[in-house]
């Protein structure tokens, strides 16, 4: 199995306050530390519950949201009001629900042309990061069923980046065509913490293949942190193929 930390739980609401937990736990970790929390936000629609609950309380009333910057893994190439933007959704469910100062939230610029909202939010990084290279404290990522992450795509050129930290990138996933920005491998794998967030039986099958290890064909097996820790937050439904591995190797 490929070296991280796989967490498995009974049903997709455990998944969303476990994953609420370790948000919480790792932002005050950052925060105490280094004074501020990076954060990197998926979209799709595993994290939705997660950010409805961290915009409640237990949770939300936990966080230090006045010291918390939110980037984003990827983005599609529509204006923020449209219905398939990865920040309109976290804008609705999270952001104006929690006290984080507007400043401190760092959209993709979607409706721009797609080498100038890449070259935007690379320098955007940059910039907070003060240096070429950024180290998130948590970056949230989810799977598809053809084993993407953020918007790296199989077959992608972009698996082969080694120096851009955000770049476009155009996909066909699951019937619908899209323009994309992207962070990029070099972007995510120097984070200190990674989270994948994977609920559902359609996803069991490509849980399984790309735990097997790196070295994969999948954009997932990408994702090998130079200095941080990696982990796997999995429904029942989604382990169900790894733990009938279990079961049958024993």
């Amino acid at each position: 199995m490929m070296d991280a930390e796989i967490i498995v739980v009974p049903d997709q609401e455990a998944l969303a306050h476990e994953a609420a937990r370790r948000f919480t736990s790792l932002v005050r970790e950052a925060v105490d530390s280094r004074g501020r929390a990076s954060v990197v936000l998926s979209g799709g629609s595993t994290p939705r519950r997660l950010f409805a609950l961290l915009a409640a309380e237990p949770y939300c009333n936990q966080i230090p949201w006045e010291q918390v910057h939110l980037f984003w893994a990827d983005e599609r190439c529509v204006p923020p009001e449209d219905d398939g933007s990865n920040y309109r959704m976290a804008q609705e469910i999270l952001i104006s629900q929690v006290p984080i100062p507007p400043d401190q939230v760092h959209r993709i610029l979607g409706e721009l042309a797609p080498e100038v909202a890449a070259r935007a939010y690379e320098r955007d990084l940059q910039d907070f990061f003060c240096g070429p290279r950024p180290r998130f404290d948590l970056v949230l990522l989810g799977l598809g069923e053809d084993g993407h992450t953020a918007s790296l795509f199989p077959d992608s050129p972009l698996l082969a980046e080694r120096e851009r930290l955000v770049a476009p990138a155009t996909a066909s996933y699951q019937g619908r065509p899209a323009g994309r920005i992207t962070l990029t491998l070099p972007a995510i794998n120097t984070a200190r913490q990674v989270l994948f967030l994977v609920a559902g039986s359609a996803k069991a099958g490509i849980v399984e293949s790309v735990l097997r290890g790196p070295g994969g064909p999948f954009p997932a097996q990408g994702i090998r942190l130079t200095a941080g820790r990696l982990s796997w937050l999995l429904d029942a439904a989604a382990a169900a193929q790894l733990q009938r591995q279990e079961h049958g190797d024993r």
